[in-house]
């Protein structure tokens, strides 16, 4: 009798994580439907949420950040990583595990520390141009590398070995034809005709700056009937942005939202983005060809939302602005050009990349399966394929 196929992925904190691990599991799930897929993660962050609401089960460990300004609590990450690490050896045992995956993200590295003490194979998968801490760390633990952009490589041990697959993208996103959707898109959000629409997207839970610069620019151009705005609040930040909006006039020309429940939606309507630089991000942009100004987050570890934007700002797809720059002054001398100018957008949206994001949930699939000894390699399906 054929033992189920069983994976647990190591994935949380932010959804930069989350979602690429969601992604691989569905994955897999496509490929094998009888697998079985679990997560770990912790009680702090986004995991909490996302995993369960798309119908994989959370384990939690007791781990902490891999971040100096933890103080002196820094000096407890070692003998949380072996506490967590054995938690998560546990977890592998009882899951009858024949893999274990680590997405990034500080709940990550317990899974190949307890993967290391099971005896189990394991791999790594790194979203971001620079890697982070706990991959750093990973990386020594396994022979098992992937990557999202190859740029990564010269800062992982072993990183001559990892193979370059992409990032995996969740639902939709990873097929999506901008330009078929786009009439559909538009009505859906109610851009008029003939409008230019830019996309604030300040992430899940939004992002001060941008929001603040977004308001500003809705203010300076009140007055026109051929651009929109659509600003991605997060949930804590709508009302004062409308009320902000409606004190400057704005709200003639922008909306704001807490939430995008269709991604799809928004880039197949937009002509250009604003946005930080999240590996996801970045990826998804490459992907469907998406211009973009890219406002790295300016505290990410390593600096490396710079690094993910010079993806595309190296490329011509994309501008980099930084974010103390990123006033409504500047944004408007940076974004107004462009909306203006149809043949620049259209330029960008070419210089993009594609690589192999739209593919790399499957690729990895392919890798873990292999790991696992499963029948079903090479057989993944796409999204599109499995319809």
């Amino acid at each position: 009798m054929r033992t189920p196929l069983s994976v647990v992925i190591g994935a949380g904190g932010t959804g930069g994580h989350i979602y690429p691990g969601l992604a691989l599991a569905d994955a897999l799930r496509r490929a094998v439907p009888d697998a079985v897929i679990s997560f770990v993660g912790t009680e702090r962050g986004l995991e909490t949420r996302l995993i369960p609401r798309a119908g994989y089960r959370l384990h939690t460990v007791d781990m902490i950040p891999f971040d100096p300004s933890l103080g002196a609590r820094r000096y407890l990450l070692p003998a949380a990583l072996l506490r967590s690490g054995a938690q998560c050896r546990t977890i592998l045992k009882e899951q009858k595990a024949q893999v274990a995956v680590g997405m990034g993200g500080y709940p990550s590295a317990p899974v190949i520390v307890g993967a290391r003490l099971a005896g189990l194979p394991s791999l790594v998968h790194e979203s971001n141009a620079v890697p982070g801490r706990a991959n750093k760390f990973a990386a020594r633990l396994t022979p098992h590398i992937a990557l999202a952009f190859d740029r990564s490589r010269a800062h992982l041990a072993g990183g001559e070995r990892a193979e370059t697959v992409g990032m995996p993208l969740v639902g939709p996103l990873a097929e999506l034809d901008r330009a078929g959707l786009r009439p559909a898109a538009r009505r859906a959000l109610g851009v008029p005709d003939g409008a230019r629409l830019l996309l604030v997207n300040g992430g899940s839970l939004g992002a001060a700056r941008l929001t603040e610069a977004a308001v500003g620019l809705a203010g300076r151009h009140r007055s026109r009937t051929d651009l929109r705005l659509l600003i991605k609040t997060g949930p804590a930040a709508l009302e004062e942005t409308k009320a902000l909006l409606a004190a400057n006039g704005g709200d003639a020309v922008a909306e704001a939202v807490p939430y995008l429940d269709r991604m799809d939606l928004a880039y197949a309507a937009a002509d250009l983005v604003v946005c930080r630089a999240g590996s996801a991000t970045v990826a998804e942009l490459a992907t469907i060809g998406m211009p973009a100004v890219l406002v790295p987050y300016p505290h990410a570890p390593g600096d490396h939302q710079t690094h993910n934007a010079r993806v595309l700002s190296d490329a011509g797809a994309a501008l980099l602005l930084p974010d103390p720059q990123a006033s409504a002054e500047r944004l408007d001398a940076l974004v107004t050009p462009l909306l203006d100018d149809p043949d620049r957008l259209a330029a960008m949206a070419a210089a993009a990349d594609p690589g192999t994001h739209a593919r790399a949930a499957g690729l990895l699939a392919d890798k873990v399966l292999a790991l696992a000894g499963h029948p079903s390699v090479g057989h993944h399906l796409t999204m599109k394929e499995s319809a």
